[in-house]
């Protein structure tokens, strides 16, 4: 089947409104749907699309409301159209519960999950992006009773949209996403929780490494409440596993002996080599090249050109900033075979660079 629109969007915060964005990059019409009236008008300012009128008769629904009001409002788009429905909810299974608890079967079969994994610690329609979903993974969960058609057509969605989708059951969907996504969020809220009310002389030593860890927990809590008590059972399950390792982490760092420390901490390393590589392949060995930049306007560009004529690709950038002067530190990540081939070609160019 294929999507030709119009695309009904309930809901204009982040993902709604990029959501919108994306289906009209690709020349999808799209219908809008808030209960905030400022939220609907922001979001038909940007482009996502205009404010639906009621005589529409969408092609495919996509519910991006809060978690708690997912299922209802999944339910009520399912009884008021005749439209495929899916939404981009961060869990699958208590939805389609609720759904299927009172949906007929028609109306459940035009139902699918869908969950792209994408956002940021920002949140409305001001933080929106056509580009949100470029490249993202886009998890697309039919029941067994889902139409085929419907699932082919939210899979279009997600590859009109830019992403790359992945389908799987909601119950695995829940499982991965505990793993992957919410337990990040828990222990990144804990970590910078221990910041809070700590003595400025302490704070004063932040460097990457804190401000990496503790990115995500500058998100929305309430939104967050929503979505670990949606799926609490599967989070439960690895937060255990979390609690038994960080009491061997204690009796660990405790022991005078350091093998068991050391085999926790090579223990965190398979996993950050786990995580899949650039473009979804398998990891590949990286090192970083380190390089003192000036504050001053041009200075990134003229690093980056400079990166480019040593004919070395950068696979990913950081930037830490001196705390006491007007200079950053740039982290060139590279192939590990190249990083020194990088390192003196940045130093022939002027720039103080090491490994």
């Amino acid at each position: 089947m294929t999507l030709t629109g119009p695309v009904l969007v309930v809901g204009t915060g982040l993902l709604g409104t990029s959501l919108g964005l994306a289906c009209r990059r690709a020349g999808i019409e799209v219908l809008l749907s808030d209960t905030s009236s400022k939220h609907l008008r922001t979001a038909s300012g940007l482009g996502a699309g205009r404010p639906v009128t009621g005589g529409e008769s969408p092609q495919l629904v996509v519910v991006a409301v809060p978690p708690d009001h997912l299922g209802a409002t999944l339910l009520a788009q399912l009884e008021t159209t005749q439209a495929f429905v899916t939404d981009v909810g961060s869990v699958k299974s208590g939805p389609l519960r609720e759904v299927a608890s009172s949906a007929t079967p028609d109306q459940l079969r035009r139902y699918v999950g869908g969950h792209p994994m994408a956002g940021s610690e920002r949140s409305g329609p001001l933080a929106a992006s056509a580009s949100l979903f470029d490249g993202r993974p886009w998890a697309v969960t039919p029941h067994p009773t889902t139409d085929e058609a419907a699932t082919a057509l939210v899979l279009e969605l997600a590859r009109l949209c830019g992403a790359v989708p992945v389908v799987l059951s909601p119950e695995e969907h829940d499982r991965a996403v505990a793993r992957t996504s919410h337990l990040p969020q828990l222990v990144s809220a804990l970590v910078a929780g221990r910041l809070a009310g700590a003595p400025p002389e302490h704070l004063v030593l932040s460097g990457q490494g804190v401000r990496d860890v503790t990115r995500i927990a500058g998100s929305d809590p309430a939104m967050w409440q929503q979505i670990i008590g949606a799926n609490a059972e599967a989070v439960l399950d690895v937060l255990s596993e979390v609690r038994s390792e960080l009491d061997a982490m204690i009796a660990a760092v405790r022991s005078p002996e350091r093998e068991a420390l050391g085999a926790l901490l090579a223990q965190g390393v398979a996993g950050t080599r786990a995580i899949p590589g650039k473009h979804g392949g398998p990891a590949r060995p990286t090192a970083t090249v380190y390089v003192a930049v000036p504050d001053h306007p041009g200075e990134l560009a003229r690093l980056f050109a400079d990166a480019g004529d040593s004919g070395v690709n950068i696979e990913d950038v950081r930037i830490d900033h001196d705390p006491g002067r007007p200079m950053g530190q740039v982290e060139l990540v590279v192939d590990e075979q190249r990083a020194d081939e990088l390192r003196s070609a940045l130093e022939s160019g002027g720039w103080q660079a090491h490994r």
